[in-house]
């Protein structure tokens, strides 16, 4: 009796293991006797087969289950552990349970930002090199090649450190970064492979072809601006599917595969900035026929399973995002069928793995410990002390001093750089409250409490806006806020985040005074907005220190992104701010803390 392929229901059973790897391979055994006799006879084309793709997404460069913030183990509300050491444990098993030529292993993107780590190899000891001496290997780059990836897709955040940057991480990987539509600005062709073919061996049959489509997020031209205008075009997810699904089809691939940088949702959050939907793969399943299943990204949420209906062939392809950083793995499992010599798709299936249940992988440990101490060692180092204990808890609904550090150090930044005839302007900020969990301690203060409050890669600008420009600027962001009438309890657990405005999109503005009264429909919330004492009038002129994410465009705000530059710089703001402590040696908030905004209820205040 020949020696059958793994069949479906141990194949589908294999899919969940999480615990101790199981033994397997591409093929059952049957007997010795049976096995023998089979040793003499053609092995018989099978007529099914199954193979699996395991995805992550936005890893952020989280290698270990480390906050690099905290100094500590990560830890959440819900007990995740992140890092890429730990997804290698599953990944681990699930070619163990399935055989390694049955499993392919491919990212959403952004991989390269997104913790101290990232900032280590992008700016302190860049891998692009520096004072003509070599560059170091991107600790991504070393564990994504012992993991084996086949492919990733370009995530917006590949672009925050420069092309150059993204360029040297790319030769360092053995896996294509793909990206059909980040486009040469002049050419107008792919800047990056578009698309990946690999093959699934099919012992006495035909491979398996699988084509591997990576797309990236179309808001990289806004978020990004200072670094791609002029080098690279980024268009629609769905416009470039339909052009090039129906290649990877006429290439002969059995099955096509996207790896999307881009929620599933259909949202956007930068309005009409831009033609093309921010978060569009539910869009690219349901208009462009020819695809088999979308590996998601760029949204840090998980959805195991979502099956969208494409409307020209009425065929279910299945969608998957695995969270992110590390927290998830995604399992595609694929059935196939040889039809008169060609592989058709039965069926798929996603689901996800918690990678909370299993111990950080020994080989990757091993190959990225040293990397790791040394960007710890890094972020400990002192930069100065400070006065008081300075909290982020109630920046969401309070101004606090920690936020007023923030808005001192963009102000006199914008201020030392100024023409005359704008310095004679008044000069004033706006900010978000990153993270709840940032504190400024009390007595030393080193690298990370600093970088634990700013933890965005973001630069500075100095951008001309109107009084009535202002007024709408801050309407917009008082659209965070949930409606509570006047008599009705504030609970800061329900009040904020309404319309999915999420706290990194919430700005607060320091140098000019305003009310946010809760109590009012969104639109007509900001009263009594003054500067040094007197009201704003609609003509008046403004210096606006921002962030460069929020002045190209970044999640929607009216009238910055076209409003005049009086200011710009490729400083970070966060590097900014830890020279702010070292310049001062102590940090005080008498220097800076100032409440000029609170939230009030019909005219009284709530806090």
């Amino acid at each position: 009796m020949p020696v059958s392929p793994l069949n479906r229901r141990a194949f589908l059973q294999k899919s969940a293991v999480t615990g101790a790897a199981v033994a397997a391979a591409g093929a059952v055994g049957t007997g010795s006797a049976e096995a023998a006799d089979a040793g003499h006879r053609p092995q018989k084309a099978p007529r099914t087969w199954s193979f699996s793709i395991l995805g992550t997404t936005d890893l952020h460069s989280h290698v270990f289950d480390w906050d690099y913030y905290t100094d500590a183990t990560y830890k959440d509300s819900k007990g995740n552990s992140v890092g890429v050491a730990r997804v290698a444990t599953l990944i681990k098993q699930q070619r163990a349970a399935k055989g390694d030529d049955r499993v392919l292993l491919v990212d959403a993107g952004d991989i390269i930002q997104g913790t101290s780590l990232a900032y280590y190899y992008a700016r302190v000891d860049p891998i692009t090199g520096s004072d003509g001496h070599k560059g170091p290997k991107h600790p991504m780059a070393i564990a994504m090649n012992a993991m084996r990836y086949d492919a990733a897709a370009l995530g917006n955040h590949e672009f925050n450190y420069g092309i150059e940057t993204l360029r040297k991480f790319e030769k360092q990987c053995h896996f294509p970064l793909l990206g059909a539509n980040a486009l040469d600005a002049k050419t107008l062709r792919p800047a990056f492979p578009p698309y990946a073919v690999k093959r699934v061996r099919v012992p006495g049959a035909p491979d398996i072809k699988v084509g591997i489509l990576g797309l990236t997020n179309p808001g990289i031209a806004l978020w990004d601006k200072d670094n791609v205008a002029g080098k690279m075009a980024f268009t629609g997810l769905v416009e470039q599917a339909k052009k090039y699904v129906p290649r990877l089809r006429a290439l002969g691939c059995d099955v096509v595969f996207l790896t999307d940088h881009s929620g599933l949702d259909g949202s956007s959050s930068y309005g009409n900035e831009l033609p093309y939907v921010e978060n569009a793969s539910n869009l690219v399943a349901e208009q462009v026929p020819g695809i088999d299943a979308i590996l998601v990204g760029h949204t840090h949420t998980e959805v195991s399973s979502y099956t969208v209906t494409n409307t020209e062939t009425g065929k279910a392809v299945v969608l998957s995002e695995p969270y992110c950083y590390g927290m998830r793995l995604t399992v595609f499992d694929f059935e196939l069928e040889l039809v008169h010599g060609q592989w058709k798709v039965t069926s798929t299936k996603a689901q996800t793995l918690n990678s909370n249940t299993v111990e950080e992988d020994a080989e990757i440990t091993e190959l990225l410990k040293a990397d790791h101490d040394l960007v710890v060692k890094y972020v400990n180092t002192p930069v100065g002390t400070c006065t008081a204990d300075l909290s982020a808890a109630e920046a969401c609904w309070k101004d606090v001093p920690v936020m007023d550090f923030i808005h001192q150090v963009q102000m006199a930044t914008v201020a030392t750089g100024l023409s005359a005839a704008d310095a004679a302007l008044p000069l004033i900020s706006v900010a978000a409250p990153f993270s709840r969990t940032a504190d400024i301690p009390q007595g030393d203060v080193t690298i990370r409490d600093v970088a634990g409050l700013y933890i965005y890669d973001n630069t500075l600008y100095g951008k001309k806006l109107t009084g009535a420009q202002l007024k709408d600027y801050l309407e917009y962001a008082a659209k965070y806020y949930h409606q509570v009438p006047s008599g009705t309890k504030v609970d800061t657990a329900t009040l904020t985040n309404a319309n999915n405005f999420w706290d990194y999109m919430y700005d607060t503005a320091a140098g000019v005074s305003y009310d946010i009264d809760i109590a009012q429909a969104e639109g007509s919330r900001i009263k009594n907005l003054t500067y040094n004492g007197t009201a704003v009038t609609p003509d008046q002129v403004f210096v606006v220190a921002v962030n460069n994410y929020r002045a190209n465009g970044g999640s929607g705000y009216p009238h910055i992104a076209s409003a005049d530059i009086a200011y710009s710089s490729t400083n970070e703001i966060r590097q900014l701010m830890i020279d702010y402590v070292t310049s001062k040696g102590t940090l005080d908030p008498a220097d800076f803390a100032a409440a000029n905004w609170k939230l009030t209820q019909d005219g009284t205040a709530v806090f």
